[in-house]
């Protein structure tokens, strides 16, 4: 089942989703909407709120709150996308300008404000103590991740642990939240709940494994985004951290000085001595690895054609090329 056959089996509650996205999008505001609707429906893979359409159907959910709460996870989603870009100073994503490039960074940073506002209003409509809990968590960690990422950047020292700290708390708590809470929904038991928790956390980890990786793999066609981008702004990413770790010493330097000034001057040299180290091939075992458990989490769950799905995300997450 590729990940078109997913999306096809799911099309019908996306589109609920996206109906609910467009109504809470809604502003007086016209520069709110203006950027909202830019931001969300400029491509985008939907991965987040199709974990929680997905794991609310492998417990037989019936109701209607998933759609409601598929769309406050992609608001979460771009509220970060939002901060991120102007903390980065990124111009490009997904092909196209992004929304701080275009509208300047003061209202991306106000516009992703509000949707994390918007965020939890949509919560509070629900109705569920649980399921506020958590995603405010989850919220929060991300937040905290970020800072931490901030504080990675343009350091060479940056221990596998602690990169890998950074994607658990950045990108994969989302992911964990937005299976947790389909499942939260669908009555599962603990041990159910769990299940779909750490399945989220590693898919998570594996999909931003893949990320990184493809920062000096991808292609720009596929990825909306160039080379070297995460080098020019010193992130310390995996595939540098392996390769400063087995290369030479002289090839360690080299990593450490582009990580400490930024900037693409130097990338092609760097891309060298990542092919060089295999650092490329130990970031997509690392990927497999993050995959593989996620699989395995939710094994003994019932079989259906939405764990199926869920199986074939984790495949997806690291054999995709964008």
């Amino acid at each position: 089942m590729p990940i078109e056959r997913i999306r096809s089996f799911i099309a019908q509650d996306m589109s609920a989703v996206d109906a609910v996205i467009r109504q809470k999008l809604h502003s007086q505001v016209a520069l709110i909407h203006q950027i909202g609707e830019y931001i969300i429906h400029n491509g985008g893979k939907r991965l987040r709120p199709a974990l929680v359409i997905l794991s609310a159907g492998v417990f037989n959910y019936s109701g209607q709150h998933h759609h409601s709460l598929a769309a406050v996870v992609e608001f979460i989603h771009t509220a970060t996308l939002l901060h991120d870009d102007v903390v980065d100073e990124s111009q490009l994503r997904r092909n196209k300008a992004t929304a701080n490039a275009l509208f300047g960074n003061a209202s991306s940073v106000l516009v992703g404000d509000f949707l994390y506002s918007r965020s939890f209003q949509m919560m509070v409509e629900v109705d569920n103590m649980r399921i506020m809990k958590v995603l405010s968590d989850a919220t929060n960690i991300i937040a905290e991740g970020e800072v931490l990422q901030l504080l990675n950047c343009r350091d060479p020292d940056v221990e596998e642990e602690n990169y890998l700290r950074v994607i658990r708390f950045k990108t994969a708590k989302l992911f964990e939240a937005a299976a947790r809470i389909g499942a939260i929904l669908g009555n599962a038991t603990q041990f159910e709940e769990e299940a779909l928790a750490i399945y989220g956390m590693h898919l998570g980890t594996a999909f931003q494994l893949i990320d990184d990786l493809l920062d000096y793999s991808g292609d720009y066609q596929d990825t909306g985004k160039n080379l070297g981008d995460d080098l020019a702004e010193g992130k310390p990413t995996l595939p540098l951290i392996y390769a400063m770790r087995t290369g030479s010493d002289k090839q360690a330097s080299v990593i450490r000085e582009a990580i400490k000034s930024g900037g693409a001057s130097g990338f092609q040299t760097v891309l060298e001595i990542i092919q060089q180290t295999g650092a490329l091939d130990y970031a997509q075992q690392r990927a497999q690895k993050e995959a593989e458990i996620a699989a395995e989490a939710i094994a003994k769950l019932s079989d259906s054609s939405y764990k199926e799905c869920l199986l074939q995300l984790a495949h997806f997450a690291v054999t995709r090329n964008h």
